[in-house]
């Protein structure tokens, strides 16, 4: 059974950097796209970055946030810098297996449960 767990939000001011962690177990961790979606209060979920061999990213969080990963040690993490009140959300960790080219939240299989991060001005 694959295991999504989230780790690193917190609350920082804006301008101010996180990283998130999302430890992998239950699969082939290299098989496997990861992604990192968020939900602020009262949206949708959307799709902020996933990562195979590259890399691909939501254009409101491009060039402030990079995701990368360690197939050693089961984890994809998201280095956030530069954050802004707007990035204020829960950021959910997201897995399929296979290269996706289009990851919708519908076409994500594994959820974790999520971390809030919360940007104060």
């Amino acid at each position: 059974q694959v295991q999504l767990v989230e780790s690193g939000g917190g609350l920082v001011q804006a301008g101010g950097s996180l990283r998130l962690s999302c430890a992998a177990s239950g699969l082939t961790f290299s098989r496997y796209t990861m992604a990192w979606f968020r939900q602020a209060p009262g949206k949708e979920r959307e799709f902020v970055a996933r990562i195979y061999g590259g890399t691909y990213y939501a254009d409101s969080v491009k060039g402030r946030f990079t995701i990368s990963r360690d197939n050693a040690k089961n984890t994809v993490f998201l280095q956030m810098n530069s954050l802004k009140r707007e990035d204020t959300a829960v950021y959910y960790c997201a897995a399929v297996l296979g290269v996706q080219v289009l990851t919708p939240p519908s076409a994500m299989t594994d959820w974790g449960k999520g971390t809030l991060v919360t940007v104060s001005s």
